[in-house]
C-alpha cells in the first residue's frame, strides 16, 4: 500500500469476517427504489494517494471526466485518508451501505476476501477487462488467496526502496550508497554524527513494521507461515530478520531513539530535512518534493540484501505494494462498475495515473511509457518485477500485521530506553505475537 495506515483499524477485520459473510454485501442501491442517485452513476472510494486529499481530487477529476465521456456514466468521487478507509470498508460489508467500487491496500485483499463482500475476478469478470494476462504476475500475487478467483484487480504497483541523501554521503566522504546490509551499517556509522543520523525509520508504525520484517525474513529464509497457513512467527529465520531490524537502533546505533515513536510518515520529513541520510521505503518522490526537496538531492538504489545482487528466494528486498480495485459484489451497477475497472486499468489510463502518483503500472503495456525508465521509477518496477515477494495471502493477514508489528514496536521502545534486544526477548516478543493469531 502506499500510505501506511493506521493499524488499529485492522485488527478489526478478523472480528467482523464472520459477520460479513453472513450479511448482505456492500455496493450502492444506485437506482434502485428509494435511491438517491442516478442509474448512470457510480460510487467510488479512492484511497488517499498522493500528498493530499486535495491532490487525488485533481489527479483522479480528468480521469474520471474521461470516463463519463466515453461512457455517459457519471463517477461520485470521494477520497478517503488510510487512517479511516478500514473502518468504512468494514462498515459497508456488514450494513450492505457502500461503494460500487473501491480502493483496497494489495495486503488486505486474502482478509476481506474472507468477508465475502467483494466481487470475484473470475474468468469471465477478468475477460470483461482485457483479460488476466494483462496484469503483472508479481501484482496478481497479492489480490487474494491463492486457489481462489482474485478479490480485486491491481490498480497501482509498489515496492520499497534506499532513497539517499547525495550531500550528506559526501559530506562523509561515502562514494555511493550501500547495496548490502553490511555496508548501510559501516556507512550508517559514518553518517551518524552532529546530531544527525544515517536511517529513519517508523518505530509505532505497525505496517511498515511488519513490511521490514517480512522482506528481512524472506532474507533470513523465514516465511512467517507454513505451507497449511499455520503461524511460524518464532522460527530461527523470522527472529533473526526482526533482530536485524531493531538493531539498527539497538546495537548498531544509526537510527535515532526517539523514531521509536515515529507513525505517521515522519521518517520521511527528517529525510528531506537533511536530519536523516536514508529511508527505506516505497514510492516517495511526490512526497520528498511537497516538502520541498529537490530531485537532484537525493537518490534511490535497492533495497539491500546480504550480499550479491537482489533477486528470487532469499534476496528478496520488498513486499509487493500497492492499490487494488475491488467491487461490491451486490451493487445494483455491476456492468457500470466492469466499464469503470477497465478504464482505470486500460493501457492509457494506467500510464497517467502511475506516472502521476510516482507508482508503477501494474499493467504490461502501460510500462512501456518512457516516465517509468526514470532512474527512481526503474528501481521500483525492477524490484517488483525481480526481487519483490507478496505478504501471506491468508485469512488471518491482517492479524500478522497487527500483532508482528506491536512486537516490533514494543522491541523499538526497549531499544530506544536503553533495554537490552536480544535474540531471547525478540523470541519471546514473537510468542506473544503468535498467541493472539486466531486458532485455524
Amino acid at each position: 500500500m502506499r500510505r501506511i495506515r493506521a493499524a488499529a483499524a485492522i485488527a478489526t477485520v478478523t472480528a467482523l469476517v464472520g459477520a460479513a459473510v453472513t450479511a448482505c454485501g456492500g455496493g450502492s442501491n444506485s437506482g434502485g427504489e428509494g435511491s438517491n442517485t442516478s442509474p448512470r452513476t457510480l460510487t467510488y472510494w479512492a484511497s488517499n494517494q498522493g500528498p493530499n486529499l486535495a491532490a487525488d481530487k485533481k489527479i483522479l477529476a480528468p480521469e474520471l471526466k474521461k470516463f463519463e465521456d466515453e461512457t455517459g456514466i457519471e463517477v461520485k468521487l470521494e477520497v478517503i485518508p488510510w487512517s479511516e478507509l478500514l473502518n468504512r470498508i468494514l462498515a459497508a460489508t456488514t450494513s450492505g451501505q457502500g461503494p460500487d467500487v473501491l480502493n483496497i491496500g494489495n495486503t488486505w485483499s486474502s482478509s476481506l476476501q474472507a468477508t465475502g463482500a467483494l466481487l470475484p475476478w473470475d474468468a469471465k469478470n477478468f475477460a470483461s477487462i482485457g483479460g488476466k494476462d494483462r496484469f503483472v504476475e508479481s501484482a496478481l500475487g497479492s489480490t487474494g488467496a491463492a486457489g481462489k478467483d482474485p478479490a480485486a484487480v491491481p490498480l497501482y504497483s509498489l515496492s520499497y526502496a534506499l532513497y539517499y541523501n547525495k550531500a550528506m554521503f559526501e559530506d562523509a566522504g561515502i562514494s555511493g550508497p550501500p547495496a548490502t546490509w553490511d555496508e548501510l551499517v559501516a556507512d550508517g556509522r559514518k553518517l551518524s554524527r552532529n546530531g544527525k543520523w544515517a536511517l529513519g525509520a517508523e518505530g509505532s508504525n505497525l505496517v511498515n513494521n511488519i513490511h521490514q520484517a517480512f522482506a528481512l525474513g524472506k532474507q533470513h529464509g523465514a516465511d512467517f507461515f507454513d505451507g497449511a497457513g499455520r503461524p511460524t512467527f518464532t522460527s530461527d529465520g523470522a527472529v533473526a530478520a526482526v533482530k536485524q531490524y531493531v538493531d539498527f537502533m539497538a546495537k548498531d546505533k544509526i537510527i535515532a531513539p526517539g523514531n521509536a515513536e515515529y507513525a505517521q510518515n515522519q521518517s520521511l520529513r527528517d529525510f528531506a530535512q537533511g536530519k536523516t541520510a536514508m529511508v527505506l521505503w516505497q514510492a516517495a518522490a511526490t512526497t520528498f518534493e511537497a516538502q520541498g526537496m529537490k530531485p537532484d538531492e537525493w537518490g534511490v538504489v535497492p533495497v539491500p540484501v546480504a550480499s550479491g545482487k537482489p533477486g528470487a528466494g532469499e534476496r528478496v528486498n520488498s513486499m509487493v505494494a500497492g492499490i487494488n480495485l475491488a467491487v461490491f459484489k451486490n451493487t445494483d451497477n455491476l456492468d457500470r462498475a466492469r466499464k469503470f475497472v477497465k478504464y482505470m486499468t486500460g493501457d492509457a489510463a494506467q500510464a497517467r495515473l502511475n506516472k502521476a502518483y510516482g507508482s508503477i503500472p501494474p499493467v504490461k503495456a502501460a510500462q512501456k511509457d518512457a516516465a517509468f525508465d526514470r532512474p527512481d521509477t526503474a528501481v521500483l518496477r525492477d524490484t517488483l518485477l525481480k526481487s519483490a515477494a507478496p505478504l501471506p495471502q491468508v485469512p488471518n493477514e491482517s492479524q500478522f500485521e497487527t500483532s508482528v508489528g506491536t512486537a516490533v514496536k514494543k522491541l523499538f521502545a526497549d531499544a530506544a530506553a536503553g533495554r537490552p534486544v536480544t535474540t531471547e526477548s525478540v523470541k519471546a516478543e514473537l510468542s506473544k505475537a503468535q498467541q493472539q493469531m486466531p486458532k485455524s
